[in-house]
């Protein structure tokens, strides 16, 4: 099946496209809303300006497609995106649980509210993405890129984090219970208000990054930059913070009962008591 025999198809009121193959084919700004494309072949498909409200692609296959479209709403459930092209589409209100979208192309795309719960996201670039309140949990972003994105309020908990770029993202509001994020640049981020409690953040890069009333008890942040953080009344209680460096962190009124500072580097930190430490 062709696209044009889809579009005479979807003129005519059919809407049940399941498996159908259309790899390669040429759909730009073609009307897909409500269709069902279940297990459809897709791959490599050109999809720019699209209209897919409501589609569903559950376990479809669109690997290397450019899907520069209109997804809101849309089911992704186990859909494979591997290498698409997927940067500034909208994806509001989607369900890509459990889909595939490692190495993806996400620049500017909007996730707000997207379900993205055991999402692969490994490589994947989702710079200057939107992700307000996205369940992200247990998601694999390993490597992914995630520079400036806004992710306020988004549930990672659990989630794999490991080398992450997130340089001057913004997570405030965000959960991050139990997440792992080794050697994750978080340079100058926005982690405000942030529930990072039982996070392994070790090797992390925090510096300049914002972590007021920032929960982070319990969490392992061995070896993590932390100098020039701003860490005015968060809470750091039980957390392992061996060979952290905090040069010039502001720590006043921050909740530092029972933490490991063993070997950290306090030099020039302004600490809970307003007092810089020597």
């Amino acid at each position: 099946m062709d696209a044009d025999e889809v579009k005479q198809l979807y003129a005519a009121g059919q809407r049940d496209f399941r498996e159908v193959n259309l790899r390669k084919a040429d759909l730009m700004g073609i009307d897909l809303s409500e269709v069902n494309l279940r297990g459809a072949d897709l791959r490599e498909a050109n999809l720019i300006g699209a209209l897919m409200i409501g589609v569903n692609l559950r376990e479809a296959n669109m690997a290397g497609a450019i899907l520069r479209a209109n997804l809101s709403e849309a089911n992704l459930i186990g859909a494979n995106l591997s290498e698409a092209n997927l940067s500034e589409a909208n994806l509001s209100d989607a369900s890509l649980r459990a889909a595939n979208m490692s190495g993806a192309n996400l620049r500017g795309a909007n996730l707000n509210y997207a379900l993205l719960s055991e999402t692969i996201l490994r490589d994947a670039n989702l710079s200057g993405a939107k992700l307000m309140y996205a369940p992200l949990s247990r998601a694999n972003l390993t490597n992914a890129i995630l520079v400036g994105a806004n992710m306020e309020g988004a549930n990672l908990t659990n989630a794999i984090l490991i080398g992450a770029n997130m340089e001057k993202a913004n997570l405030s509001n965000a959960i991050l219970n139990g997440a792992s994020g080794i050697g994750a640049n978080l340079t100058a981020a926005d982690l405000s208000r942030a529930n990072l409690s039982g996070t392994n953040l070790t090797n992390v890069n925090l510096s300049k990054a914002n972590l007021r009333g920032a929960n982070i008890s319990w969490a392992t942040l061995r070896g993590a930059n932390l100098s020039g953080a701003n860490l005015y009344r968060s809470k750091l209680c039980w957390s392992n913070l061996t060979g952290a460096i905090l040069t010039e962190a502001v720590l006043i009124d921050a909740n530092l009962n029972r933490v490991n500072l063993r070997d950290a580097d306090m030099s020039g930190a302004i600490m809970p008591n307003a007092a810089t430490h020597e």
